[in-house]
């Protein structure tokens, strides 16, 4: 049944989850070429769609290539079109990957690449980059598999009903929707980024204009002050002056010699005209 589904059933299926297919000996992930379907064998990379890889029942299907990994010849496999003569289902077993209904052995890295050979062991294992088995990921997609595939019936329809609606062809509408998934966002991650920048050089100017404004302000009040403490020493010196005028010095040290000339027991009166009698003679 697997080998007779549409093209737009695959297309649904792509957006189940992907992972890297890992070698437990080599180290390497799998990575379909987009040129002519050859796999090859190198570092890992979970931003490359090429080492994408995702099981659709059976089948493990290439992201980048939107092909699946089947078997050709004896002992050699590549990508071809799900859904071709190529197509091959794998069983998968303790991280080992078989053709299904076959005895050619198992999915195995070599210096060339990957191929088919019947001796397994570490060479014949394939993880993802948690070093989880990729039949662990088959298990997932089993479970979720009978409720995808009655969504299929409703993804069809209003596939459909867009269609009509839109006056485009199923396989341009598939086109755009494969596109949009993966445009790339580095425009906006820029663009963040720069907006980020900016407001950062906001905030410093900001910051530095408060600054000046509370250090301008400090200086009005503290020079406010020193003019009022000014004024309250000036106010308070010229109330002193009249007194100081009336008891001054000269005044005291005219007033010394009468005082000095009295005698003990003396009374004297000092007159409105200035002049000084005793009050009683001898």
């Amino acid at each position: 049944v697997l080998r007779e589904w549409p093209h737009s059933y695959a297309g649904f299926f792509a957006d189940t989850e992907a992972f890297l297919m890992k070698n437990a000996k080599v180290k390497l992930c799998l990575q379909a070429s987009p040129m002519n379907g050859d796999l090859l064998l190198e570092d890992c990379n979970p931003e490359s769609d090429f080492q994408d890889w995702s099981w659709q029942g059976d089948s493990l299907m290439n992201h980048g290539t939107q092909s699946c990994l089947s078997m050709v010849g004896a002992n050699r496999v590549q990508t071809s079109l799900c859904g071709s003569a190529g197509y091959t289902s794998w069983d998968c077993s303790n991280s080992l990957l078989s053709p299904l209904g076959s005895s050619q052995g198992y999915l195995v890295a070599n210096r060339k690449g990957v191929a088919l050979n019947s001796v397994g062991g570490l060479k014949a294992q394939w993880q993802d980059v948690a070093d989880r088995s990729v039949c662990e990921e088959k298990a997932e997609q089993d479970r979720y598999f009978p409720a995808a595939l009655a969504s299929t019936h409703v993804y069809d329809h209003t596939a459909g009903n867009m269609t009509l609606a839109l006056g485009i062809g199923q396989e341009e509408l598939e086109e755009l929707l494969w596109f949009f998934r993966r445009e790339d966002p580095s425009t906006w991650n820029y663009s963040v980024l720069a907006l980020s920048f900016v407001a950062l050089i906001l905030g410093l100017l900001l910051l530095a204009i408060n600054i000046v404004r509370n250090r301008k302000r400090k200086i009005h009040v503290y020079r406010e002050a020193v003019q009022t403490t000014q004024q309250a020493e000036l106010e308070a010196k010229q109330a002193l002056m009249p007194v100081q005028e009336e008891y001054s010095p000269a005044e005291l040290r005219k007033q010394e010699p009468v005082l000095q000339d009295q005698r003990s027991g003396e009374v004297v009166v000092h007159w409105k005209d200035g002049t000084v009698t005793s009050l009683y003679t001898e």
